[in-house]
C-alpha cells in the first residue's frame, strides 16, 4: 500500500476520500490549515498550501508516493469570483513540483465542470470547448492545462477530475439539496426554480471512488466525474420532499432561473468508465443516504 498525501481532506469530497483510502489500507497524510485533528488513523499536517516554504517542508516530511489535491478556495457565495483563485493556480503547481521532487510519482487533482462552455450541454473531454465564464472556472481551466504540461515535462501521471453535480453528506448548507432538506425538516416552505434543468447528479462517495480509481490506474489527462445521466432538479427535490412527508411545502417555480443557468449540464463519462470505474449510487439511493445523514445531524 502507498503513502498518500491528501489536501482538502476535511472538505466535502475529502472526507469520504480519506475514509476510502484507509479502508484500502493506505497510509494517509492529510493537510489542515487549523490545529491537528484527533484521529489516530490519519497523519495530520498543519500547512498553509499558499506558502511555498511550508509546502516544501510538508513534502519533505511526508515523502508521499501519491497525491490527491482537492484544496482550493471554496467559500460559499464568493469562490466563483474570488481573486484567490489566481493564487491557487500557482499553489497547485508548486505543490506538484515539491511532491515530485520528494519522490512522488502519481497525482490526481480536482477540477470542475465549470471549465466547460455550458452552452454545449453535454460535456465531452476531447471535444467540448473549454470556455468558462467565471473566475473560478477560468482559473481551474488554466490550472488543468498547466498540470498537463507538468505531466508531460516530468513524465509523471497527473489526472484531472472534472466534477459535476456532487451531493451527499457534508455538502455546504447553502446549496440546493441541503437548503431544501433544512427548510422542509423545519416545517418551512422550500422555494425553488421550476426544476426543469437537467443535471448530472453524483453522490460524493462516488466522486471520491472515481478520483481514487484514476489514481490507482495512474491515469493522465482530464476525466469527467459524473454518472452521465441527465436528471431534472425537480426530480431530486420532489423525491426529498416525498421522503420527508412535506411535499405540500415544496414551492417549485417560486424562484426565477438565472439567465446564466444552463438548461442541460451532463457529463460524457465513457472515458472514465473505460478504466473500469462504476458508481455505487443511483439518485434515489444516494438521496436516501443523504437524508439519513442530515437527519442524524439533528
Amino acid at each position: 500500500m502507498a503513502v498518500v498525501l491528501v489536501t482538502g481532506a476535511r472538505g466535502f469530497v475529502g472526507r469520504p476520500l480519506v475514509r476510502q483510502l484507509l479502508e484500502q489500507g493506505h497510509e494517509v497524510h492529510a493537510v489542515t490549515s487549523a490545529a491537528s485533528e484527533a484521529d489516530n488513523a490519519v497523519h495530520w499536517h498543519q500547512c498553509d498550501l499558499l506558502d511555498l516554504a511550508q509546502v516544501a517542508e510538508l513534502c519533505r516530511q511526508v515523502q508521499a508516493r501519491q497525491l490527491v489535491h482537492l484544496a482550493w478556495c471554496a467559500k460559499p457565495g464568493s469562490y466563483w469570483t474570488s481573486p484567490d483563485n489566481l493564487r491557487w493556480v500557482g499553489a497547485t503547481l508548486q505543490l506538484l513540483e515539491q511532491f515530485r521532487f520528494q519522490g512522488g510519482d502519481a497525482a490526481v487533482v480536482a477540477g470542475t465542470c465549470a471549465e466547460y462552455d455550458w452552452r454545449t450541454g453535454f460535456m465531452q473531454e476531447a471535444f467540448t470547448p473549454l470556455q468558462p465564464t467565471t473566475v473560478y472556472g477560468r482559473c481551474k481551466r488554466s490550472c488543468s492545462e498547466l498540470a498537463g504540461v507538468f505531466s508531460q515535462l516530468h513524465d509523471m501521471p497527473v489526472a484531472w477530475g472534472r466534477i459535476f453535480q456532487a451531493y451527499g453528506p457534508h455538502e455546504a448548507a447553502g446549496r440546493l439539496l441541503p437548503s431544501v432538506i433544512a427548510a422542509l425538516s423545519q416545517g418551512q416552505e422550500a422555494h425553488c426554480s421550476h426544476g426543469q434543468q437537467l443535471r448530472d447528479f453524483i453522490h460524493v462517495d462516488d466522486v471520491a471512488s472515481a478520483l481514487l480509481h484514476l489514481l490507482a490506474a495512474r491515469a493522465s489527462g482530464a476525466f469527467n466525474i459524473g454518472n452521465g445521466l441527465p436528471q431534472r432538479l425537480a426530480e431530486a427535490v420532489e423525491y426529498v420532499a416525498d421522503r420527508l412527508g412535506r411535499a405540500n411545502l415544496l414551492r417549485l417555480g417560486s424562484v426565477a432561473v438565472s439567465p446564466e443557468e444552463p438548461p442541460l449540464l451532463v457529463a460524457d463519462v465513457r472515458k472514465l468508465k473505460a478504466l473500469g470505474w462504476q458508481g455505487r449510487f443511483d439518485l434515489r439511493d444516494g438521496l436516501d443516504d443523504t437524508l439519513a445523514w442530515w437527519q442524524c445531524q439533528g
